[in-house]
């Protein structure tokens, strides 16, 4: 089991929650459920609902966004500190890849109804995600910018 602190220590140095205050991170870490998969497992697939957010406790992921459920062309592979699924709890949309399981994983899982109900309850929560992936925009902009 993830202790409280090594899960606040995760959030804080994941996109989503990088500029989340510390008391505003306790609260999500607490909320955070622990589960185990096996290598050769999918997280999810490409179009379901996207309701729940991952953390790579430890383990990898391999991301892909092709149809075929079968296809392992990765377009990155996520390690331990990472976090996906973010953009399904964001704005409803089914999901954009499939997630499959590397090696032996444990990933922490936020819901979204409970990342809602801790919204609504701490605002500043919303507005530090909002900078978070404000800055993951920017980098993201100046990275294709100094490709071209």
């Amino acid at each position: 089991m993830i202790n409280l602190f090594n899960r606040i220590l995760m959030l804080k140095h994941s996109q989503v929650f990088s500029e989340v205050s510390s008391e505003s991170l306790r609260v999500v870490a607490r909320e955070l459920q622990e589960e185990k998969f096996q290598e050769g497992e999918r997280v999810f697939m490409i179009n379901e609902r996207g309701d729940h957010m991952y953390y790579i406790a430890s383990g990898s992921i391999g991301i892909c966004i092709e149809e075929d459920p079968d296809s392992h062309n990765y377009v990155t592979t996520l390690v331990e500190g990472q976090c996906f699924g973010e953009m399904g709890m964001l704005d409803d949309k089914p999901r954009s890849a499939t997630a499959h399981v590397l090696e032996d994983s444990i990933l922490l899982v936020l819901d979204k109804s409970r990342l809602l109900d801790l919204i609504s309850k701490n605002p500043e929560l919303a507005f530090g995600m909002l900078r978070s992936l404000s800055l993951r925009l920017r980098e993201t902009n100046q990275r294709v910018a100094n490709s071209s």
